[in-house]
């Protein structure tokens, strides 16, 4: 009876793993959605949508571009959490999924253990901006002035939860300022209030602000980063113009549900990295700024850890309001 029941429990075990090897051979049967946490226009749609379209082709499937933006990236993250996990819908991880980790105080999912890293796609600078004939030509212009009218500079970004607006509260820290950050959704947004002269300044991701600056609509104060923009080498970043101690940069990436098996995690590993390294491609990224970084799904897992642990660090020590 004994061996009867261990037979059984075999049989069921091996039945689990054939039908696993199965799904992952028929790997895709149908289109891939990719789900975007942020609005049409921004740098994490841009890459998704240059990327996507490789890797369909390379699939043999299309990538369809889910954009679900707001509240950090919540109702992204929790579509993909639930969705079957079968490698037929991804989703676009960032620095901006690392912050809602810390900054929100529950999530409908683990941002560790509900997904899988599948790898890493593009680095990328953030920029702070202000409309060109303004009142402001640098970033210690701005910084006086904030100084000087407490309470009456806007800074405006993306999403609460974004990367940006985090970023925007560190410079905000970091400049021992008086400012209010305004929350947009989505960068077309922010662009058009930085226009209309809805807001003071602005603090994105340059890749989508690149045509506004060279159509000199926007005038750019400082980057973010630890260097020099390679598309804007006499921008100084903010350390250069005088604020110590405020560096931020992003990345994004792509996650599947926990549980994908892992033949298809490595098929797709495979073709993404393959969609980085393509000439049209990587000249399509690079030409909005966008670093191309391929790689394996476990440098992708340490960037999704590392980040969280860092701008966790970073949201306790600024005493940020958990969202």
């Amino acid at each position: 009876m004994i061996s009867t029941m261990f037979r059984c429990v075999a049989g069921v075990l091996l039945a689990g793993v054939l039908a696993t090897q199965a799904g992952a051979q028929g790997f895709p049967s149908k289109p891939i959605r990719l789900v975007v946490p942020n609005a049409p226009g921004g740098a994490a749609d841009l890459t998704a949508r240059a990327v996507g379209q490789k890797l369909g082709e390379t699939l043999g499937q299309p990538v369809v571009i889910d954009n679900k933006p707001g509240a950090g990236g919540v109702a992204a993250g929790e579509a993909v959490a639930k969705a079957v996990p079968d490698g037929h819908t991804l989703l676009l991880i960032s620095s901006g999924t690392a912050v809602s980790a810390s900054l929100f105080k529950s999530l409908p999912f683990d941002t560790v253990k509900d997904f899988i890293p599948v790898a890493p796609l593009a680095t990328f600078d953030l920029v702070i901006v202000a409309p060109e004939g303004g009142r402001f030509k640098t970033l210690g212009e701005l910084v006086a002035y904030a100084r000087a009218n407490p309470g009456k500079l806007n800074i405006g970004t993306p999403n609460i939860g974004t990367t940006q607006n985090l970023a925007a509260e560190l410079f905000k820290s970091a400049a021992g300022i008086d400012v209010q950050i305004v929350p947009f959704n989505g960068t077309p947004a922010v662009i058009n209030a930085l226009r209309g002269g809805q807001i003071d300044a602005g603090l994105d991701i340059l890749s989508p602000l690149l045509a506004q600056i060279k159509a000199r609509a926007l005038h750019p104060l400082a980057i973010t980063g630890d260097k020099r923009s390679r598309v804007l080498p006499d921008v100084p970043t903010a350390r250069e113009a005088g604020v110590n101690g405020f560096v931020a940069a992003s990345w994004n990436g792509l996650a599947v549900p926990a549980k994908t098996p892992k033949e298809v995690v490595a098929r797709l590993n495979r073709d993404v990295v393959a969609a980085l390294k393509d000439p049209v491609v990587k000249k399509k990224l690079e030409d909005l700024n966008l670093d191309p970084h391929p790689g394996t799904p476990e440098q992708a897992a340490a960037l999704l850890n590392d980040d969280i642990r860092r701008w966790g660090g970073v949201i306790e020590r600024a005493k940020l309001p958990k969202q």
